[in-house]
């Protein structure tokens, strides 16, 4: 390989202005090295003679099919300045004249410390995730990864705020983020030929979007949120697998072009069809329509039912088909499951602990699943998908699908799917009757069963770890499980605060019978980590027996005959429980292992109290668990303010806690999880425990500010957890946890109460819905008003209104905000007060408008309205139904 020329001689002894090299040209502040066949090793020499003038490039570009590409890297984030970074592959072709990727598939960490990169292109490479630090580069402004092999991008992508232009086309993205919303500078967005198959809602949130490419994909609708793209100029959906789109595209004001060509449109809406900016070319138009094959079946073709988010039932025929809920929960029914239509009715409901029992170590991953008529029974095995949020991935773990028949709980044999995001992993299952449903994540269980002649069981989470049956240990053939929870030294010397004391795994073995083995059964346990059977002083090792009714662990050693090998200790038993091989030198051995227990199975947890920046009335509160503190507080922190989070507490997995507030604030609801002036909380560690509330002040906020706070209370402890671990608490208060400041603004002069509308307005009593369903009162309804702020065009534009009568109230009532909202909600609310769906509908025009918070609210006022009148009928003697459900619930 010839030498670069001397770095000095090509530059010659000014800046880097104008100079020129063999084979590498820096001209200004560009260095462009892509197109020379070693540019890669020319920049490091170049870096290496001339480090300060090279700093301060800010346009780089580099040939990612060159092989020193990755020690290249090592030296970009040194250039300080860089603007513009092109880091492409294709710029090399294979034997057929085809362009080959670039070895890429990762960044270093540190390049996230380029503060000044607007402009990143690493299309034509290998990457299959976003590297981590894109993330971080907050001035970035245009980002090009197409032609890659990405599958998903980062649950954080919305941290890109100022990104005007992304491109990930020809990649293999099967989903998008939802914080793909918080993008508010997007103006064009390129995702063609992907293998998206939904969207998420959130999409619509990109207000000045002008572009947006979504063609060659396998999508099957698209959100109604996409009208909320009012700046949206070009929409290409072509090459989809489109079977319907929604009328309120062809209300954009600004759309010049929308190609629908290449689906599978039957019909179209009419306002569709007879815009002239829309293409439709390559649709079966008019034809009748062919049912999709089953990703499940070769053989036979099924039809797929997609429920809408307002629907809560679907029907199954003969025939079968294939059902995906909004909410991600798929089934299959093959065909000749039902002889006949089978309406199914389905529900998710929140985790109660009262009748949801976790075992010990368990840790629950989704809400529960409800599926009626109880107990219906098909022909065939039903498939159901349930989709969880992944736990982290621990071989001493599995994911199971748990059910209710109204009695006991049971685990149903589980295949795990692992697609995409953690929120798209899939567990999987058929399904033996019809009850309720949740995923959680257990201990490995190995199972085997005993039969007269003995066996051997192995763990598959620690091999050292086996149990030998001899003949004759059984007259019956009995089946028997083991699980083992392995203890780090690490975790054992934080707890213990003792960097000598050394455990084994732990060890529970259960059988199905009540009668204990008529032969000892032997136990093999790896010896404690450090310990050999050449060093092990036996005057320091223990064994423990857990009895985790009692709450108890004692300590057996003198009670058995302890057998040790080099690397094992062997012990014979005739009754299973927990076993615990302890090496130390305390002698109150097992309240310490009674307190390391107890510590295995809690959570350390932050609470944060944050509210809207532009709703202060509005609190989010949640509990997360310590290590994702900073990731959860990162997402919020562009709406949501608020102090540091709590310290540090620990919880139990579905342990209740409550939250309180206090001097001078009060909660501006009426909730169904309100108890005793406290929101009530379920903690579950890989679950939302997140909630938003709307309070008020109990005093007049015009001439001062309230300074107020949240404190966070336990509630009522688990089963089987110890009392002296109820008893470490701080404050006067035994179940106080944590204790932060919520302030309330001081009030400008505010325009209207809640029972005078403002400006004159004068409303008739409005009461919407039925008190079967439950009711929205006008004073619900003001509460509601009070909420809305600027987003008040949006949610009118989805309640039905039109743009015109949008545009006439923001004219009539310019400059008062309160009265926009006001004309519009109580406007929408006289036409529709005869419509029996009219709360359903506003509860929609909530979510698609981006204010879930709203929508919560609504539900909870309406529910805690059919729960009144449900009281109020069974006082009177009129409720007719005592279903075995109803009963079957009351049970547990």
């Amino acid at each position: 390989m010839a030498e670069l020329p001397e770095v000095g001689e090509a530059l010659g002894e000014g800046s880097l202005v104008t100079a020129a090299l063999e084979g590498c040209r820096l001209a200004g502040n560009r260095l462009n090295l892509d197109v020379y066949p070693d540019g890669c090793r020319q920049f490091l020499e170049l870096f290496e003679k001339r480090r300060e003038e090279v700093a301060q490039v800010e346009f780089l570009r580099l040939n990612c099919n060159e092989a020193l590409i990755d020690s290249t890297l090592g030296s970009v984030p040194l250039l300080t300045c860089l603007r513009s970074l092109v880091l492409k592959g294709g710029h090399a072709k294979d034997e057929f004249g085809a362009c080959q990727q670039g070895s890429l598939t990762t960044l270093p960490q540190d390049f996230g410390s380029l503060l000044c990169l607007t402009h990143l292109d690493l299309s034509f490479n290998s990457f299959s995730r976003l590297p981590s630090c894109v993330t971080d580069l907050a001035s970035l402004r245009v980002l090009l990864v197409c032609h890659n092999s990405l599958v998903e991008l980062p649950e954080n992508f919305g941290r890109l705020s100022k990104l005007t232009f992304f491109s990930a086309m020809k990649n293999q993205l099967r989903d998008l983020p939802r914080s793909i919303g918080e993008l508010a500078a997007l103006q064009r967005l390129d995702l063609s030929e992907n293998a998206l198959q939904s969207l998420p809602d959130e999409i619509g949130s990109l207000y000045n979007c002008r572009e947006l490419d979504l063609s060659g994909n396998q999508l099957m609708g698209v959100p109604d949120s996409l009208a909320n793209l009012r700046s949206l100029q070009q929409l290409r959906l072509h090459s989809n697998l489109l079977v319907t789109v929604p009328a309120s595209l062809a209300s954009l004001p600004n759309l010049s072009r929308l190609d629908l060509q290449n689906n599978r449109l039957r019909s179209i809406p009419p306002e569709i069809q007879s815009s002239p900016f829309v293409h439709l070319r390559g649709n079966p138009l008019g034809e009748p329509e062919i049912p999709l094959q089953s990703d499940e079946s070769s053989s036979g073709e099924l039809r797929r039912v997609f429920p809408v988010p307002s629907e809560d039932s679907f029907t199954v025929t003969p025939e079968g088909c294939k059902v995906i809920l909004a909410c991600g929960v798929q089934f299959y029914f093959p065909p000749g499951a039902a002889t006949s239509s089978v309406t199914i009715h389905f529900q998710t409901l929140s985790p109660d602990p009262q009748w949801v029992k976790l075992r010990h170590h368990d840790i629950l991953l989704s809400e529960v699943l409800e599926l009626r008529p109880h107990g219906v029974e098909f022909q065939q095995e039903v498939q159901l998908r349930m989709p969880y949020t992944s736990p982290r991935t621990l071989r001493e773990r599995e994911v199971v699908v748990r059910t209710f028949n109204g009695q006991s709980w049971s685990d149903l044999q589980t295949k795990v799917e692992r697609r995409g995001k953690p929120k798209k992993h899939m567990a999987c299952c058929s399904i033996p009757h019809f009850s309720w449903f949740l995923v959680v994540s257990r201990l490995v269980e190995n199972e085997c069963s005993v039969p007269s002649e003995g066996t051997l069981l192995f763990s598959t989470v620690d091999p050292n770890i086996k149990v030998t049956f001899p003949p004759g240990v059984t007259e019956e053939t009995r089946s028997v499980t083991l699980q083992v929870l392995p203890v780090t030294a690490e975790e054992l010397a934080e707890i213990t605060d003792d960097p000598e004391s050394r455990a084994s795994p732990l060890l529970c073995l259960s059988q199905n019978s009540t009668v204990d083995f008529l032969r000892p059964v032997k136990i093999q346990l790896p010896l404690p980590p450090g310990v050999t059977g050449l060093t092990l002083d036996r005057s320091r090792l223990h064994l423990l027996h857990g009895n985790l009714q009692a709450q108890t662990w004692d300590d057996i050693t003198s009670q058995v005959v302890l057998e040790f090998t080099h690397l094992y200790a062997r012990f014979e038993v005739t009754h299973f429980s927990w076993y615990w091989l302890w090496y130390t030198t305390k002698t109150y051995i097992g309240g310490i292992a009674r307190k390391v227990y107890e510590r295995l199975r809690l959570y350390q947890v932050n609470f944060i109290a944050l509210q809207r920046k532009k709703d202060p009335e509005q609190v989010l509160l949640q509990c997360v668990p310590k290590h994702k503190v900073d990731p959860v507080l990162g997402k919020l922190h562009d709406r949501y303010q608020g102090p540091e989070p709590s310290d540090i507490v620990e919880l139990f997995e579905g342990e209740q806690f409550f939250a309180a507030f206090e001097r001078g604030i009060n909660i501006d609801a009426d909730r169904p999880d309100c108890v005793d002036g406290r929101i009530s909380f379920i903690f579950y560690s890989h679950l939302k425990n997140m909630k938003e509330i709307y309070v008020t002040a109990e005093v007049d906020r015009k001439g001062q500010a309230v300074k107020g706070q949240v404190s966070f209370y336990r509630g009522e402890v688990p089963d089987n957890v110890p009392e002296d671990a109820t008893k470490k608490r701080k404050g006067p208060d035994s179940h106080w946890l944590a204790t932060l400041p919520i302030k309330l603004p001081k009030l400008k002069a505010r325009s209207g109460e809640h029972s005078e509308p403002k400006n004159g307005f004068s409303f008739p009593p409005l009461n919407l819905g039925n008190a079967e369903t439950g009711y929205l009162t006008q004073t619900n309804l003001l509460g509601i008003a009070r909420r809305i702020g600027a987003d008040w065009q949006t949610i009118g534009l989805n309640l039905g209104l039109t743009y015109q009568q949008i545009e006439r109230i923001g004219y009539n009532h310019r400059e008062d905000l309160d009265s926009q909202i006001l004309n519009m909600l109580f406007s929408w609310a006289q036409q529709n007060s005869e419509d029996q769906n009219c709360v359903e509908k506003l509860i929609t025009a909530m979510k698609e408008s981006g204010r879930q918070d709203i929508a919560d609210e609504i539900e909870m006022v309406i529910e805690l309205g059919r729960q009144k009148y449900r009281a109020s009928i069974r006082r009177v003697g009129l409720d007719q139904e005592s279903s075995a459900e109803d009963s079957a619930i009351a049970m547990v």
